[in-house]
């Protein structure tokens, strides 16, 4: 399916939009490990801790953050609040003989100082980008801007996760215009625990 050099970074139309949730599916069927690069906000389950819980593997699978801030805000604000400045030249992908999970924080536009965004990072990183989008009302605009920042930074898509109530007009409508592939429905999972997520279908699309 992908080389076990390659990897994926996955983000999302916006904050909320089931990001983790889709890290942990693909970590999964990928038999990938994870990585998190800003973590914003301390208290409660983090989103690594949540990909960890949800997937059930051994903590060496799982990088740590490369920031790991105090404040559930975007990362620019929670960096400047603990002190802190993110720089671009901070973050190098971690060394994997498994594919990588890099799950983003936030959306593509999401500031990490007063001069970048999370789209630069992704493009300093170099990987592919799998993108989350929600079901519900105003998917089509948000998953069409998000497409259209890719695309013009060069960047390479290899596929979308919707997250959410299933939503077929939506789904279709997403499908046709965009004619990227649609990896996966992930419906709202309540409980949200490993044996939830193990019944969600596996990929519809290769990702090679």
């Amino acid at each position: 399916m992908i080389s076990p050099t390659q990897g994926f970074f996955v983000t999302g139309t916006d904050t909320g939009a089931g990001k983790s949730v889709a890290c942990a599916w693909l970590v999964r069927v990928l038999d990938a490990d994870y990585w998190k690069p800003v973590q914003s906000g301390l208290e409660g389950e983090t989103d690594t801790q949540m990909v960890q819980r949800l997937t059930g593997l051994p903590g060496q699978r799982f990088f740590p953050p490369t920031f790991s801030l105090t404040q559930p805000l975007s990362p620019h604000e929670s960096a400047r609040r603990d002190g802190i400045r993110i720089r671009l030249d901070d973050f190098s992908l971690p060394t994997s003989s498994r594919p990588l999970v890099v799950e983003g924080a936030g959306g593509l536009l999401v500031p990490l100082n007063d001069q970048d965004y999370m789209i630069d990072l992704i493009r300093q990183l170099g990987l592919p980008v799998i993108l989350v989008a929600r079901t519900t009302l105003g998917t089509i605009n948000h998953t069409l801007l998000s497409l259209e920042a890719l695309v013009r930074r060069n960047i390479p898509v290899r596929g979308i996760i919707l997250s959410g109530p299933e939503n077929r007009a939506n789904h279709a409508t997403i499908a046709t215009i965009t004619k990227v592939a649609i990896l996966a429905s992930i419906p709202h999972l309540d409980p949200l625990t490993p044996a939830t997520l193990a019944r969600v279908a596996p990929l519809a699309h290769d990702l090679g």
